[in-house]
Order: structure tokens, then C-alpha cells, then sequence
């Protein structure tokens, strides 16, 4: 679909008087059922304003939709406040419609009751609203099906749907939590033009655009600007602002750039000094930066407590997934650019940087201003055969994941060589939530098998060390 370049612009005005909406120290904690707080966000501040689509990017676990909803005014922050044209919030923000990921239609109801289902809510007579609701119908191509029910509507038509049900309401600002997500492909990319053409009309009402997403090329190809969220907790880590000429050429250099300079935010690697092209060596790993907390070695139960040790989860990354994406990276002695990378395994940065956080956590890659390129201990584990390939996994997991590292040094120290699952989890839970602490468990117990280090008997909950390596 092509669309003339005169026809798509932002207005830009971005001036305190054009702010729509204006948030300070946000931050969001909740507690878990364990009584253990979690810290969702962290002291964002942010301002949206008249003429602006905004994206909100970030990777699996910043909080971006706790976000949208504080400034929706449908979760009350914890400690800051969220303004709308300069009144403090109080209740559900009443500048903003909101599109759902999930269409979030009344499946009773017809494309036109539910269009019209928010000025219903609002009081609207039946004359006004029933007016109102075919306008928003024709303008988002559905006319015709004004009496049609959700189950026969494809996703796409369900979605549009759900964008006319917000613009009825002629808000402020149009927010849309991962809008096109439950989209196939090209379904999506159509609606996002479609998206672009309502926002470039002489007749639309809304002001601004504010959308969640974590489809980095989607951020490039529709915003203005990019907001982009840390992880655990949820904390603002850049502002970009994209300013590439609308219609967007995703083939072109500009774009690519900005996409590299995005991927190379989100990795954290955007001031540290270019990757040199020959092979790769794997960088000193902290124990900062360790992604678990170290324990004491001989005596689980007098470890030191997880809640005062710093560090990010372990990768959600399974052995077999990294050693894939080591295949791929070897076809590239000089490395290749996570965009590219993503687009050639079709990845969302929620699948893909899984995997790149466990390369680098293993020193099997690195990744430098965006690219990433495999080390000398990466190329050995894709070059090993089978059996071999689990002994260099093994001794890489032991020198630089401590979770693992510390499972299997305590059971060798453990009396009669096993140790209960639930003593682990009892020591997760002090710093994760229920779910999340399981979740470490089951990462660490994939590792150590996969390294045939330790085995792990889910009925009687019992870790034990693996027969390969007890005579280790």
C-alpha cells in the first residue's frame, strides 16, 4: 500500500502548552502473595503532547503496560502523580480511549452496538451516538458490516472494531496496548497503515497516539518518538526521537540505523566501544552482573540472603534455542546486527533477546553498539559433537551462572547427595515472585540436566547430582 508522503505529517508542538498529558516519578509496587514487594516501575517521569505518536518499547517484564494503565488512570501509582491538560488525576483518565491487545469486544453485541457501547456509557442519546458509531465504521472500512457479530469477523475486522469503539469517543489521545500483536503478519502491517492515514486525516480528532509495543521495527515505521523502558523494575532508559520522513522505507539506511540504535539501547550496550571484526573474546563478567545471587557453597542454609543481592533473572533461553542461535551467528565471522538477526529468525525482541542475555551470560557472544558476534568458547560449543558440546555448556554454566554453579556445589556437600527442590524455592522466594522463582528453578534445572551436572525428580522433589558427574 502506497501513501503519499504529503499525506502523512506530525504537528510536533511539543510546548508546555501543548501537553496532553504530564506524569512525575511514577513508580509502581505491588505485593506478591508471599508478602515479598514487587517493584514493577521506577521514577518515570514523561510528558505527551498535542501532534505526537509515541511509543512506549521495551523487553518482556519493564512494565509497559502498567504503564499505559497508570496514565490511563486505571491503576493508581504507588508514589508520583499523573496529570490530564494539568488537573491531577483522580479515576480513569477521561482524555484517552484505549485499544486493547486482545480486541476486548462483547461477543452479544454487534459491530455497532459495540461501537457505540462507550457513548452509551456516556449518556449519548440513541439518535447521536447511532450517527457517531457508522461514522467510525465507515472511517475504519467496516461499513457494510454494521450487524455482523465478533465470531464472524476475522481478527483484523475485530481490531478495527476495537480502533472505532475508541475514536466514537473523540478522545485526546488514542492509547493501544500492543494493537497488532495478535495479528498475523500482513494483516497487521495493513492495519498499521491504516492506523497511519486515520492519523494523517484533515478529520480526525484525536491529538496524540500513545502505543505499547515491543515490535521494535512497528516503534521505527509509526512514531514520532520511542520511549524505551528497563527491565525489573520498570525504569526509563532513553528518548529517541525519530525523525525520518514519512511514508518510512524499512529497506532504507536511515531506518536501519535508527532500528541498531534502538536494539543497541535495549541491550545496553549502546556506549561501549565497536566490536573489532576478528573472532571475538569473551569480556570479564562481574559478579554484579551476575545474573543470579551466589550462595554459600557448602551450606545452603546459611546463605546469604537473596532480597540483599543485586542482579537480573536468569535468561528464559533453553540450551537447545542458544545452540540454534549459535549456528546462525557462525555463518557471520564478523558478526551481524540484531536487527538483521531478528529478521532472519523472525523474532520479536521478546524472543530473541532471551537467548542473546543467555549468550552473553555464558560468554558464548558478545554484542557491541547492536551487533553481535560469537567468542572463542561459543565456537567451541557450536563446533563440538554431540557429547562434547554438553561437557563445554557444563563447564561454561558452572564458571558463570551461579545458581547452577551453586545447586550442584551443594549437593555434593549435601548429606546422602540430594538436596529438596523446595529448599531452593524457599531461598528464590525471598527476592522472586512465586511464578518468577519457579521459573528460575526450572531454567537452572534445564541447565544442569542439559550439562548433565545434576537431575531433578519432580515427585519426590529431589535434586540429586547427574551419574556422568559424580565421579567429576
Amino acid at each position: 500500500m502506497t501513501i503519499a508522503k504529503e499525506t502523512i505529517r506530525s504537528l510536533r508542538a511539543v510546548t508546555p502548552q501543548s501537553t496532553i498529558i504530564e506524569a512525575r516519578h511514577i513508580s509502581q509496587r505491588f505485593t506478591a502473595d508471599n508478602g515479598t514487594e514487587l517493584t514493577v516501575l521506577h521514577d518515570i517521569s514523561f510528558n505527551l503532547y498535542e501532534g505526537e505518536i509515541v511509543a512506549i518499547l521495551g523487553r518482556s517484564g519493564a512494565g509497559k503496560s502498567t504503564f499505559l494503565r497508570a496514565l490511563a488512570g486505571l491503576v493508581k501509582p504507588t508514589s508520583g502523580t499523573v496529570k490530564y491538560r494539568g488537573e491531577t488525576l483522580t479515576g480513569p483518565n477521561p482524555g484517552i480511549a484505549l485499544v486493547f491487545q486482545t480486541f476486548a469486544l462483547m461477543p452479544w453485541l454487534t459491530v455497532q452496538d459495540n461501537v457505540e457501547l462507550g457513548l452509551k456509557a456516556r449518556g449519548v442519546p440513541k439518535a447521536k451516538r447511532t450517527k457517531l458509531a457508522l461514522d467510525a465504521i465507515d472511517m475504519i472500512g467496516l461499513d457494510g458490516f454494521e450487524s455482523a457479530y465478533p465470531k464472524e469477523l476475522s481478527g483484523g475486522m475485530r481490531q478495527r472494531v476495537g480502533i472505532a469503539r475508541a475514536l466514537v469517543l473523540q478522545p485526546d489521545a488514542l492509547f493501544m496496548d500492543e494493537p497488532f500483536s495478535a495479528l498475523d503478519v500482513l494483516t497487521a502491517e495493513n492495519l498499521r497503515q491504516e492506523v497511519l492515514k486515520l492519523w494523517s486525516s484533515e478529520q480526525r480528532s484525536i491529538k496524540s497516539v500513545l502505543m505499547v509495543t515491543h515490535n521494535i521495527e512497528e516503534a521505527v515505521e509509526m512514531a514520532d518518538r520511542v520511549v524505551v523502558l528497563g527491565s525489573h523494575p520498570g525504569h526509563l532508559i532513553a528518548n529517541v526521537r525519530v525523525d525520518l520522513p514519512r511514508p518510512r522505507d524499512r529497506h532504507s539506511a536511515a531506518f536501519e540505523a535508527m532500528m541498531d540504535k534502538l536494539y543497541a539501547i535495549l541491550t545496553r550496550q549502546a556506549t561501549q566501544p565497536a566490536q573489532p571484526a576478528h573472532k571475538a573474546e569473551a569480556p570479564e563478567l562481574s559478579a554484579s552482573s551476575a545474573n543470579v545471587p551466589a550462595m554459600d557453597e557448602t551450606n545452603l542454609q546459611t546463605a546469604e540472603p537473596l532480597e540483599k543481592i543485586k542482579g537480573r533473572p536468569l535468561p528464559n533461553a533453553t540450551p537447545g534455542g542458544l545452540a540454534g542461535l549459535l549456528d546462525v551467528v557462525a555463518e557471520h565471522p564478523d558478526g551481524i546486527d540484531l536487527a538483521d538477526l531478528a529478521s532472519d529468525l523472525s523474532f520479536e525482541v521478546d524472543d530473541l533477546f532471551p537467548l542473546v542475555d543467555a549468550g552473553t551470560l555464558l560468554h558464548v557472544i558478545v554484542v557491541r553498539d547492536g551487533h553481535v558476534q560469537i567468542t572463542e568458547a561459543g565456537d567451541a560449543w557450536h563446533q563440538a559433537d554431540i557429547l562434547r558440546a554438553k561437557q563445554v555448556f557444563a563447564s561454561l554454566a558452572m564458571e558463570h551462572v551461579p545458581l547452577v554453579r551453586n545447586i550442584e556445589h551443594a549437593l555434593r556437600h549435601a548429606s546422602g547427595g540430594h538436596l529438596r527442590g523446595e529448599l531452593m524455592l524457599d531461598l528464590l522466594h525471598a527476592r522472586y515472585s512465586d511464578e518468577d522463582a519457579h521459573q528460575q528453578f526450572a531454567i537452572a534445572v534445564e541447565w544442569g540436566r542439559y550439562g548433565e551436572l545434576f537431575d531433578y525428580d519432580a515427585d519426590d522433589d529431589l535434586l540429586t547430582l547427574d551419574e556422568a558427574n559424580k565421579g567429576a
